[in-house]
């Protein structure tokens, strides 16, 4: 696995064990075991026979929803919700189709991105034009992939990631996906998320790397260029995975440490003039924090939190307009994890994987199931 792929998506590759073994040869999928005490997660039919780890989830409204990810064989997997159910929807079945973020403009209208190939990566993206997903033409070097993507309307979306060792953002004019310039302070520069409230403002989280250490990243899309902005920078280093914005205020949530092991969790806080590292509550062992998401004042982050020296389980913070509280989370199986959240019109769901399956988790209040 190429250094820089490994060191900038090691957050994830960690609580991703079915890709992993996807890559060495595939794994049978295998129901996760649950002690009888806890609670259930949503049922997902259609995804109960597919091995393989879910990535990012986007909603729309209570009755309508998108998750991606990929199989354990290592081809692509979306799901979605029509209200009542999750069902899988048809993907072009690349080899070695990896999904990790996705955005909904509307019925009608939805995209999907991250990478395909196996010893060089090239940047995938999808699109749903409300019949089917098609894949489109999207710039992308070799060793490039996208790990997030934003869309503000039908003619604005962004998507972001790596490309060379470089930061990677790429514009959807309404025709065609353009590469656009973008800061890479240092010698590798990952994206890791964004997240967008108008056609001339835009977020973008992620890591830079040097020689010794590794830290916060974060840009800002001011309506003409992207700019660095400054950051809180752990001295023990971070990395950041997600970014998300409502009215004035914005999150970006990771962990601290190298990324070889989970270590304290990192949430920062926009407050229309600076960023601010805020007080956020670890489990024992240490947590990666993987997505946010923030709608009317509160605010959700999920992510794995350590439970043994190989195994996770899934972890979930909220924030309930004054401080950041840890959630009961489900977490099936010896080994599950969560890499996405989105919340619509009082709904919340989380996704991920549980053992060797995928995982979908909903909230309609307070309470996870």
């Amino acid at each position: 696995m190429r250094m820089p792929q490994f060191a900038t998506r090691s957050v994830r590759l960690l609580v991703v064990p079915p890709l992993l073994a996807a890559a060495a040869g595939g794994i049978a999928a295998v129901a996760p075991v649950a002690s009888a005490a806890a609670r259930t997660p949503l049922v997902v039919p259609a995804a109960s026979a597919v091995g393989g780890a879910l990535q990012g989830v986007t909603a729309r409204s209570a009755r309508s929803a998108w998750a991606v990810g990929s199989t354990s064989a290592g081809q692509t997997l979306i799901m979605r919700w029509n209200g009542t159910s999750w069902k899988r929807v048809p993907s072009p079945g690349l080899a070695d189709g990896l999904l990790y973020g996705v955005a909904a403009v509307s019925a009608r209208s939805a995209w999907a991105v991250g990478s395909v190939g196996s010893l060089s990566t090239r940047t995938l993206i999808l699109h749903w034009n409300g019949i089917s997903w098609k894949r489109v033409p999207s710039p992308g070097p070799a060793d490039s992939h996208l790990s997030a993507v934003a869309a503000v309307s039908a003619r604005s979306a962004w998507a972001v990631g790596e490309a060379g060792r470089k930061s990677l953002i790429l514009r959807w004019n309404g025709r065609t996906w353009k590469r656009v310039p973008s800061p890479s302070p240092t010698f590798i520069t990952s994206l890791s998320g964004v997240a967008v409230t108008s056609a001339r403002s835009a977020w973008a989280v992620g890591t830079s790397f040097t020689n010794t250490s590794n830290n916060t990243l974060i840009l800002r899309w001011n309506g003409r260029t992207w700019k660095r902005v400054a950051s809180p920078r752990p001295a023990a280093g971070a990395f950041l995975n997600g970014v998300a914005v409502s009215g004035r205020t914005a999150w970006a949530v990771g962990t601290t440490g190298c990324g070889c092991a989970p270590g304290p969790s990192l949430i920062l806080r926009w407050n229309g003039r600076a960023w601010k590292r805020v007080s956020s509550p670890t489990p024992r062992g240490g947590a990666f924090l993987h997505s946010v998401a923030a709608s009317r004042g509160r605010a959700w982050a999920v992510g794995s939190a350590s439970k043994g020296a190989t195994t996770f389980k899934t972890v979930i913070l909220r924030w309930n307009g004054r401080a950041w509280k840890v959630a009961a989370a489900p977490s099936p199986g010896a080994n599950a994890g969560l890499s996405g959240v989105a919340s619509a019109a009082g709904r919340a769901w989380a996704v991920g994987y549980a053992g060797t399956r995928t995982l979908i988790l909903s909230c309609a209040g307070t309470a996870w199931k």
